[in-house]
């Protein structure tokens, strides 16, 4: 029974939100009560939903403030030179754009943190797109298949740092094998690049309007209708913001401090600075607020619908179920069944509930059939790209509200190319021996 309404909550629930029958806050809060009361929850329905509020409130103040803190700097101008260096050296080019922008994320995501990736790529980057009018879903979707292989495989990584723990295997032993698929994936992640930019070529051509010397020259009216307000730019600040931006940084990387509280005190020192007017600083916020605010809803409801998924153990019994099904014959093929099925599981499913909750289960399974659980460990995350396609991803969250874009619109856009990079890079792992 757990398992029928966990899955019919997960196909339920995914269908409301790519059809817009739902709002995504909508979903995530209403589907899982209602099959939660079906299933007989009521009486602990409120105590699951606090605490999958509780797990996610850390989550949701680190986008507020870093949403709040990278808005002020965009306004600042803090990105222009970037901005024009890029377009200097891509000469308007949509294709070279698009490659620019899954080198700059992937160099990014070297830090395995997809709400780092995601600010600096975005941050960085999509001014360039508004005024080439190139669209932003496809600036969203680079970001999010770098960050996917980079963080996914790296020990450092979410995923993989989990998948680690939770098996007790050792970090080297599981990554360097990987190794190879991890290019793999990085390749794949730049044809996809090419691929989205020759469309958008096609789509708007090449512009040369803001070549060197040319800065000033006429925008299309769209362009113009997204560009920064000229007054509110600080051009003279411009080092003291990057020192701020590479302070932060830093500090995040040394874990100094927590990172909601650092976001929080860089976002106060950037408003303050670049804005000593009250009423200036009450601006920027509020220009800033309905993204904010739309992101950290987003959070907190995924909360609720991960409280009560976890908390009615629904999710312990699709995987158990899943486990039962597996005929023996497919038992040398157990780390190909875990790379193909942890797609729709991580995308159901938090990377804490996969893999502390999921992953040992399947790992048992596997050690009946002879095989080791580090080669489970490494298919495990073979699924990422599909999984930061999830609601359920804080960083995905932010993601959409700084394209400001709707969550529905782009995981239909997104898909297609996250499901091919992660048979991509399965095939990559078979191929390579590191799942078998």
């Amino acid at each position: 029974m757990l398992t029928f309404l966990g899955l019919a909550m997960v196909i339920i629930f995914t269908y409301l939100i790519m059809t817009k029958r739902l709002t995504p806050v909508a979903a995530l809060t209403v589907v899982p009560i209602v099959f939660a009361l079906l299933g007989g929850f009521g009486s602990e329905l409120g105590e699951m939903m606090l605490s999958g509020l509780k797990t996610v409130a850390p989550s949701a103040a680190l986008l507020l403030f870093a949403i709040l803190f990278f808005g002020v700097l965009i306004d600042a101008g803090l990105f222009d030179p970037l901005i024009r260096k890029i377009l200097n050296i891509v000469k308007g080019d949509p294709v070279k754009i698009a490659i620019g922008t899954a080198i700059l994320a992937l160099t990014v995501a070297l830090d395995g943190d997809g709400t780092t990736t995601h600010m600096i790529t975005i941050s960085a980057m999509l001014p360039l797109y508004k005024r080439l009018g190139m669209k932003p879903l496809v600036l969203a979707t680079i970001s999010l298949l770098s960050l996917s292989i980079m963080s996914g495989m790296t020990p450092w990584g979410g995923p993989a740092t989990r998948a680690i723990t939770s098996l007790r295997l050792d970090a080297s032993h599981f990554f360097i094998p990987l190794l190879p698929t991890m290019l793999g994936g990085i390749v794949c992640v730049l044809v996809i690049a090419y691929l989205l930019g020759k469309k958008e070529r096609e789509r708007i051509g090449v512009i040369d309007t803001l070549q060197t010397g040319q800065e000033d020259a006429p925008l299309s009216e769209a362009a113009a209708a997204s560009a920064v307000q000229e007054d509110i730019k600080r051009p003279r600040l411009i080092w003291f913001n990057f020192l701020l931006v590479m302070t932060v940084m830093v500090l995040l990387v040394l874990g100094t401090l927590p990172v909601p509280v650092l976001f929080l005190i860089g976002f106060v020192l950037a408003s303050m600075v670049n804005y000593p007017n009250l009423e200036q600083q009450k601006e920027r916020m509020l220009a800033h607020a309905g993204n904010a605010l739309t992101v950290v809803t987003l959070v907190f409801a995924a909360g609720i619908f991960t409280g009560i998924f976890e908390g009615t153990k629904m999710v312990n019994a699709i995987a158990n179920s899943l486990v039962a099904i597996i005929p023996e014959s497919l038992g040398s093929f157990f780390p190909l069944v875990v790379a193909l099925t942890s797609m729709p599981f991580t995308f159901v499913l938090s990377n804490d509930a996969y893999y502390f909750g999921v992953l040992p289960i399947l790992a048992e399974a596997a050690a009946a059939y002879g095989i080791d659980p580090v080669q489970v460990a490494r298919a495990s995350v073979l699924g990422q790209p599909v999984h930061f396609l999830s609601p359920l991803v804080a960083s995905t969250l932010l993601l959409v509200g700084m394209v400001k874009t709707d969550l529905g619109e782009f995981q239909r856009y997104a898909i297609k190319w996250a499901i091919l990079c992660s048979l991509f890079i399965i095939l990559v792992g078979v191929l390579t021996g590191a799942i078998y």
